[in-house]
């Protein structure tokens, strides 16, 4: 196995260099050091999985674009935490609120980053606490922007089946509207409201969320948080270059 990683990243970093856009496989098995077949071998691995390209009329070889996507992927998980804070902290002076950012893991999503509302009494959750993704306004917000395979995978295996059509409607309706609201659904007595944050290929990378006690929610100011969380969401998203 570590021989395997060794010769991929040795023909990765021939690939990658500024000595060629291409390379034919007798050249690249001189830079790597390995033997034809053996390195043919491995090109044919890497190609299905998108990691080496084949230009179809040289047949010459060349890194493939999954590693952008990875290490756009990468970027966004690494600096949308650090993009997302100030955003945080506005938001919270200005609804006076306490705000979350969850980070999907698995079936589950993870509070990464918080900002407690300026108020005595106010929602507080534990960071890195894993979260089923069937539960709360975040996890549907992110759940909802899903490859349809990988949603129904989540809601087989946390929900009974008789909830499933159900539960699908409210993943559209969230995903059509652009935020999710829930009431008590972790911690009774509160309510979340929440926006996705989408990252490189679209794809939801986290959710920000406005959670606070339900007697400080009345249905007049639901509007107003709905609002305000879905236009710092769309701020986060803008700085990391997602859409």
């Amino acid at each position: 196995m570590v021989q395997s990683i060794d010769r991929t990243m040795t023909i990765i970093r021939v690939l990658i260099s500024d000595e060629k856009p291409a390379w034919p496989i007798s050249e690249l098995a001189d830079a790597t050091g390995l033997p034809l077949s053996t390195l043919h071998r491995f090109l044919e691995s890497m190609i299905k999985y998108g990691l080496v390209e084949q230009e179809p009329v040289t047949k010459h070889y060349k890194a493939g674009y999954t590693w952008m996507e990875i290490g756009f992927a990468l970027h966004d998980k690494i600096n949308f935490r650090h993009v997302a804070r100030p955003i945080m902290e506005e938001l919270a002076q200005e609804v006076e609120e306490s705000i979350f950012l969850n980070m999907p893991a698995g079936f589950d999503s993870i509070p990464i980053e918080k900002v407690e509302s300026p108020l005595k009494l106010r929602i507080d959750e534990n960071l890195g606490e894993r979260i089923p993704l069937t539960i709360g306004a975040p996890n549907r917000v992110i759940l909802a922007h899903w490859k349809q395979a990988d949603m129904l995978k989540v809601v087989a295996k946390q929900l009974p089946a008789a909830q499933h059509q159900a539960f699908l409607e409210q993943l559209a309706v969230a995903k059509e509207a652009g935020y999710a609201i829930s009431y008590g659904e972790k911690t009774e007595g509160t309510v979340a409201v929440a926006a996705p944050i989408i990252g490189f290929g679209h794809q939801p990378v986290a959710a920000l969320s406005i959670n606070a006690p339900s007697f400080r929610v009345p249905e007049e100011r639901l509007s107003t948080l709905v609002e305000k969380v879905k236009q710092a969401a769309a701020l986060i998203t803008a700085r990391i270059g997602g859409l």
